[in-house]
């Protein structure tokens, strides 16, 4: 029987790779047929690849399956699309959504890896293509950054902490107030990095400074949406950078029995959302459109966070739709829609 298409599912962890092989015959019928753990180093992957092409068919190029997790996928995918293989990446919610979908209800490394291969052999997938280097750096800046930022916020709350202390200790002040110069000269030097990167490529500065005319969004903010989206690469539209960051919207009905209210699903990446935080406040201050948006929720529900969080998902939405199309924030753009449309 012919066989239409190959895939390799792979189930990433920090040190293995739990891969499953498949196949999708002319009678469109799923053949799970070989499985494997591989290192997840350099010789491992070596290794897997000379696996693989024992056991696929040659004249059908394999597409090599997995989902996004933190950093552990990336040696692999890097390697792979280095080579020219295809790599197609899937974010974890779509694999945990489908895996509800299969009788077997057990969740393991091995069915995970199986999953993930039929979720490939089923669906047409993106191919991946490793980040553009300039966003791969900006991605590891503003990462480190955002840690000194936590960690020196963890060292204020410890220097308040020993000074709320009837008798506090000298040492420990000094020392406490010693590591967040520290980390406040480690952040300026980062920013400093950034700036440098993005004043080096004029055309990524001129639409970093155009989706900066959003209120209560800034360059850092900017860089760090860019750099974790690989600037909106594969992004087809706002329901996908929406369900990307998480902040789709998580709902659970069965009947009259069960009714959970709705809310964002946070299955996607955190550092987005983490980063739209703060503009959120800003342009719910200084921004009438936000502001409205931020009044009429709270009015409806009665919950500021998940105003807010809606804000923040405005704010996303908007970024990409500016960096798509290559313009600025018009902030009476519907007004003026509206009228031409009576014209």
């Amino acid at each position: 029987m012919q066989i239409l298409k190959q895939v390799l599912g792979v189930d990433v962890a920090q040190k293995e790779l739990v891969v499953t092989l498949g196949r999708l015959k002319s009678d469109l019928s799923i053949d799970l047929y070989s499985r494997s753990i591989f290192r997840n180093t350099t010789p491992g992957i070596g290794s897997l690849i000379k696996w693989v092409k024992k056991l696929t068919q040659v004249d059908i190029p394999v597409q090599y399956v997995m989902e996004a997790t933190g950093v552990y996928h990336q040696k692999f995918a890097y390697y792979l699309d280095e080579n020219g293989f295809e790599v197609s990446i899937v974010m974890p919610k779509k694999i945990s959504s489908y895996m509800r979908t299969l009788e077997n209800k057990t969740t393991t490394d091995k069915t995970s890896s199986d999953a993930i291969a039929q979720f490939g052999l089923e669906r047409k997938m993106d191919h991946w293509h490793r980040p553009d280097g300039i966003y791969k750096m900006l991605q590891q800046l503003t990462r480190e950054r955002d840690q000194i930022v936590s960690e020196r916020a963890m060292v204020k709350n410890m220097l308040h902490a020993e000074n709320s202390e009837a008798e506090p200790n000298a040492g420990s002040l000094s020392r406490l107030k010693a590591r967040i110069q520290f980390l406040n000269k480690q952040e300026y030097q980062v920013k400093k990095d950034i700036e440098l990167i993005v004043k080096s490529d004029s055309g990524l500065q001129k639409r970093i400074q155009k989706i900066c005319s959003i209120p209560g969004i800034g360059i850092l903010t900017t860089v760090t949406v860019l750099a974790e989206t690989n600037g909106f690469n594969l992004v087809r539209n706002k329901k996908q950078i929406t369900s990307y960051a998480g902040f789709d919207v998580k709902e659970k009905q069965s009947g009259t029995s069960v009714n959970k209210k709705p809310r964002i699903s946070k299955m996607g990446n955190k550092a987005l959302r983490k980063a739209m935080h703060l503009p959120s406040l800003s342009a719910i201050k200084h921004d009438e459109k936000f502001k409205e948006i931020y009044v009429r929720l709270v009015s409806k529900h009665g919950v500021k966070m998940k105003a807010i969080v809606a804000v923040q998902r405005k704010l996303l939405e908007l970024m990409y739709l500016l960096y798509k199309n290559d313009t600025v924030y018009q902030k009476d753009y519907e007004s003026k829609k509206r009228v031409a449309d009576t014209l």
